[in-house]
């Protein structure tokens, strides 16, 4: 029998499951931030986090942590059974935070990407937080020392082999136009001269600098390669000095998958006439002003998007995604 969507095909017993597991005291807060209300899980390490969390999960592989929506996604029996044999964050965490080092900080709910980063990879790439000797193996396993089908415990290897990083293998490109900024953040006396960092990956891209402006308009178009283990699409307003730091102004996440995972469900999007075809939503936990569609327009794959910049006083950023396919 196929799966179905939860929210339409899944069993109830199924969908009640994880709702349950969902709404423990400890599975209401991202297993790696402690932001409220989780939306997304790692089905093979049994953790729920948040949307900002999640981008840095994805970029560590499915072999490691394979995110799925809470609501909507499909789910197999294996994976909601892996998760209730965790038990959720408490459980999972731990193990993998049994020895956090003293003078070591957990990122928190405003923690910037970087941080985030730095600690989730640490924590479930790295393994440095385990009990001496231990290491974890994400997923599933027939080996006799599993203790649930979400986590194994083995002894760690010291091997440096494992270090070894394999190639990238990109699924497509990301060309993404930065329209304008409105009502930005004032760093200098009086104005800004703002620009735009983008980062995928290890990948970063920059507009130009705009001179003395509150409310620029670049319509520049920035170009990324979007590797098959993509993340979170990190966006960052800076403040151009000539004698000092650039300060920031303001950032935001961008969660990709609505565009990819639609573009890719439909394929040659030159073969359709312009309609909808997915949506990214507006929620307290993301920076859209209002929900983003994803639609073919002239035989294009285009998403629009009105972000308030997060961790600033101020400030708005219009964009415009745009997913072009491998040519094959």
């Amino acid at each position: 029998m196929s799966n179905k969507r939860l929210e339409f095909g899944r069993p109830v017993s199924s969908k009640r499951r994880l709702k349950d597991l969902l709404v423990q005291k400890d599975n209401r807060f991202c297993a790696d931030c402690n932001s409220p209300d989780p939306k997304w899980a790692s089905a093979n390490i049994g953790v729920f986090v948040c949307l900002k969390c999640c981008g840095v999960h994805r970029s560590l592989g499915t072999h490691i942590s394979k995110i799925l929506s809470v609501t909507l996604d499909d789910w197999s029996t294996d994976e909601i059974d892996g998760m209730i044999e965790v038990g959720g964050n408490s459980s999972a965490n731990s193990i993998y935070e049994a020895y956090i080092p003293e003078g070591y900080t957990k990122p928190g709910p405003d923690a910037s990407h970087e941080e985030r980063a730095k600690f989730i990879r640490s924590k479930y790439e790295q393994q440095e937080f385990l009990k001496p000797s231990l290491r974890i193996v994400s997923g599933k396993s027939n080996t006799s020392s599993s203790f649930s089908k979400g986590i194994v415990v083995g002894f760690r290897s010291t091997s440096s082999s494992q270090n070894m990083e394999g190639m990238v293998e990109f699924i497509g490109t990301l060309k993404v136009k930065v329209i304008k900024g409105t009502d930005l953040a004032i760093r200098d006396i009086m104005t800004s001269d703002p620009y735009v960092i983008l980062n995928l990956g290890q990948q970063i891209v920059q507009t130009t600098v705009i001179k003395s402006n509150l409310n620029p308009v670049w319509n520049e178009e920035l170009v990324l390669s979007v590797p098959q283990q993509y993340g979170i699409l990190n966006l960052k307003v800076y403040d151009h000095d000539l004698f000092s730091a650039d300060d920031i102004m303001g950032e935001a996440d961008i969660d990709l998958q609505p565009l990819i995972t639609s573009a890719l469900a439909f394929g040659d999007a030159g073969m359709f006439d312009d309609m909808q075809i997915g949506k990214w939503l507006k929620s307290h936990d993301n920076a859209l002003i209002d929900d983003s569609s994803v639609n073919i327009i002239d035989g294009k794959v285009k998403q629009e998007m009105s972000l308030k910049l997060q961790n600033v006083e101020c400030g708005e950023l219009d964009l415009e995604l745009e997913w072009i396919p491998l040519v094959h």
